[in-house]
């Protein structure tokens, strides 16, 4: 910082966190590195890159917005250009605009040459006949904004302002779904993961919304188009015990309540009717599962010893249903053996016939 201050004098902290900023959204994964090279030349605030969308979600989401040639997409919160960058990489027409001079300023630097750009408030439409997509800011100083009225702008006045367009909102993925139908949303709520981690539930308005769905589960890998499951398809999951592996569902399948559907698609079983844990003789292509070895009534007595026979080294504790801090039982059990294992705990039946179970499994990576 010394050598940079000597030579730019007060432009020095600008130019390294600009430097910095740059370098976090190309090298660091799962941010903006797959629209191209030329991010490497953006312009960002710290507040608006961690704000940005995920470059593969981004692509996802103007994948589904490239309709025709006659579709044009409004980004009504552009910001830095972000999901224009992926629309525009996507061969999708868009115009953007934000109501914060800095961000647009940046925006008209790192896509300006590609996208007409302008500054408004996303209240007050300033488009006709587009789809318009908004991404309401859920940070306030570092601090996530949990409910959609704390959105800014906030989620209800959104939907009142593009009642009967086409509408796609970006939101958090722990909004209240149930309370969102009772608001009157008839469209389609995607829940979208990347590498396993949820990123987001986008609200698509019914016009844009698959054939007949209402919830979908997005599961992005950055190598391959990844998978998608959807209320539409069947749902006949039955519950047994476990069979040779227990598979722990993406997060974004668990969010958008399609376990179920899942479960039928890879011809697997539940444990329990109310519990998100999946079972089968064979792993869905790709998915990470655990091999049963034991299984034993969960007892923190009985589990070490049966990990001890194990010669468990290693140990991964998922938990669902019952109330376990893995961290703290982890140290309680103190493994010591050199073979890595997982232990999934999780109760099985409801009321006074439900049991809380550990399976002593081996992961299949």
């Amino acid at each position: 910082m010394a050598a940079a201050r000597s030579r730019f004098g007060e432009k020095a902290a600008v130019l390294v966190e600009t430097t910095l900023l740059r370098r976090r959204a190309v090298d660091r994964p799962g941010k903006l590195g797959p629209l191209g090279p030329q991010v490497s030349w953006w312009l960002f605030t710290g507040e608006a890159l961690q704000q940005a969308t995920a470059a593969v979600v981004a692509l996802h989401r103007a994948a589904r917005l490239a309709g025709g040639p006659d579709v044009v997409v409004h980004d009504a919160t552009c910001s830095v250009g972000t999901e224009l960058a992926a629309l525009h990489a996507s061969g999708v027409r868009a115009v953007g605009s934000d109501i914060d001079p800095v961000r647009l300023a940046m925006a008209h630097h790192n896509v300006g040459a590609t996208t007409v750009l302008c500054r408004a408030d996303a209240l007050h439409p300033v488009t006709r006949d587009t789809v318009v997509l908004v991404d309401p800011a859920r940070r306030d100083g570092g601090r996530r904004r949990l409910r959609p009225d704390d959105y800014l702008p906030a989620l209800g006045p959104l939907m009142d302002t593009y009642r009967g367009r086409h509408l796609v909102v970006k939101c958090g993925p722990g909004m209240d779904f149930d309370a969102l139908r009772r608001r009157g949303f008839d469209g389609e709520i995607e829940v979208t993961s990347y590498r396993g981690s949820v990123r987001e539930a986008c609200l698509w308005s019914a016009g844009l919304a698959g054939p007949g769905v209402r919830r979908r589960a997005s599961i992005l890998d950055g190598n391959s188009p990844g998978e998608q499951v959807t209320d539409t398809g069947p749902d006949d999951c039955g519950v047994r015990p476990p069979g040779r592996w227990i598979v722990d569902p993406d997060g974004a399948v668990v969010r958008a309540g399609l376990v179920r559907h899942y479960g039928a698609r890879h011809g697997l079983w539940q444990l329990d009717p109310d519990i998100a844990y999946l079972s089968g003789d064979r792993l869905p292509p790709g998915v990470r599962g655990f091999e049963v070895l034991d299984e034993v009534a969960f007892d923190e007595r009985r589990l070490r010893q049966a990990l001890a026979a194990r010669d468990c080294g290693a140990l991964e504790i998922l938990v669902r249903g019952v109330r376990v801090d893995p961290d703290a039982l982890r140290r309680r059990l103190r493994p010591r053996g050199a073979r890595p294992l997982s232990v999934v705990i999780t109760r099985i039946g409801a009321g006074a016939a439900g049991r809380a179970t550990a399976f002593v499994c081996r992961p299949s990576r």
